[in-house]
């Protein structure tokens, strides 16, 4: 169909439907495609941090949130308790991930499946590594809830579109203890205009959303044994604010400096690198490496249709180039450089670019 009439069906249907309820606070995906994958280049421009989700749990209702606290013990100033049995949350600016006193072993399989049960398909599992990366899906509750589609959008229900799509990535590592640490990254596309006529669109990355993030860390805590009440309590808890980090250069090689520790930094690079779509090969908490490929932005490609353009990857598109992201630390301070795959530095364009998108997301 058009992209003009789908997207104006879906303006009558808001229309007539003024006075129904947009079902914002719910989350409801479906697979986009079970096929060919969409291929995403990490986006190396800043994008504005907007929040496009109502998410569940993110504003928590005084009696849910008084249900969680009745049901755990306080501490000395009376703040919710943050782990509940053998889970807790664990946060650092914008960034929230989960610590499981289980080794990664036993925790794979039910998060494998917790994305399953939520409407997503793999595009990556690997168990050695601990990742885990969905398909594009749409959230479909999103979509008004009214007459039209209550009726034939049953039948005809391809015509509705949010025209955004998420993919989630999951990283469990292992912890010198035996737990693990449980990371859930989001990336996120659009569909634009592509021309004043608007007769064509086109894709485009949208901004992570951290709070779609923690929604699917406090579900994944209910999957692992935490209550409903219990989860929307440790998840409500006041994020602190993170240090800035900033770019800087170093023996002629374009950083990242990051005032926080090394344990701090390499779980942060981590979660920027997951969210800004590189394909994290191998890593190595000892020596600080994250071995990852990526793909160089090709602007010229215009002629391709806004799905095919998507939803496949050019035959003559450019190879992945693969780097390593360093991350060192002395004391309370740590940079994070970029190595080639030989392991010698970067100075490259290419370079300046990639620690800029990290910069970026850790800000």
């Amino acid at each position: 169909m058009n992209p003009s009439n789908r997207i104006g069906l879906i303006g009558l249907a808001l229309a007539l439907s003024a006075c129904s309820v947009l079902e914002s606070d719910k989350i409801d995906y479906k697979s986009a495609t079970k096929g060919a994958t969409l291929e995403v280049p990490p986006d190396l421009t800043q994008l504005s941090r907007d929040t496009r989700y109502t998410v569940p749990g993110g504003v928590v209702s005084a009696a849910a949130y008084e249900a969680g606290l009745a049901q755990q013990p306080k501490n000395a100033a009376g703040a919710a308790p943050k782990s509940i049995g053998d889970v807790r949350i664990e946060r650092d600016g914008n960034q929230r991930w989960l610590v499981v006193a289980r080794p990664a072993d036993k925790l794979w399989d039910p998060v494998r499946d917790f994305w399953l049960e939520n409407g997503f398909v793999y595009t990556l599992e690997n168990r050695d590594l601990g990742l885990l990366e969905t398909d594009w899906a749409e959230n479909r509750a999103k979509l008004p809830q009214d007459i039209i589609r209550s009726t034939i959008g049953k039948v005809f229900d391809s015509l509705y579109s949010t025209g955004e799509r998420d993919k989630f990535r999951t990283r469990l590592e292992r912890r010198a203890d035996g737990g693990t640490e449980i990371y859930v990254s989001h990336r996120g596309m659009v569909e634009v205009y592509s021309s004043s006529q608007k007769d064509q669109t086109v894709w485009q990355p949208r901004a992570a959303d951290p709070e779609l993030e923690t929604e699917f860390l406090r579900r994944m805590m209910v999957k692992l044994g935490v209550s409903e009440e219990q989860s929307r309590a440790a998840a409500a808890a006041p994020v602190p604010v993170a240090p800035a980090a900033r770019t800087a250069v170093v023996n002629g090689a374009p950083v990242v400096q990051i005032a926080e520790p090394f344990d701090r930094a390499w779980r942060r690079v981590g979660v920027a690198l997951d969210r800004t779509g590189f394909t994290v090969e191998d890593r190595d908490r000892s020596q600080g490496v994250y071995f990852v490929r990526y793909v160089e932005p090709n602007a010229a490609k215009k002629d391709q249709g806004f799905l095919s353009k998507i939803f496949s990857r050019s035959p003559d598109a450019a190879p992945p180039l693969k780097y390593r992201i360093v991350v060192r630390s002395e004391g309370e301070q740590s940079t994070v450089s970029v190595l080639n795959a030989a392991g010698a530095p970067e100075t490259s364009a290419t370079a300046e670019r990639i620690v800029r998108v990290i910069a970026d997301d850790l800000k």
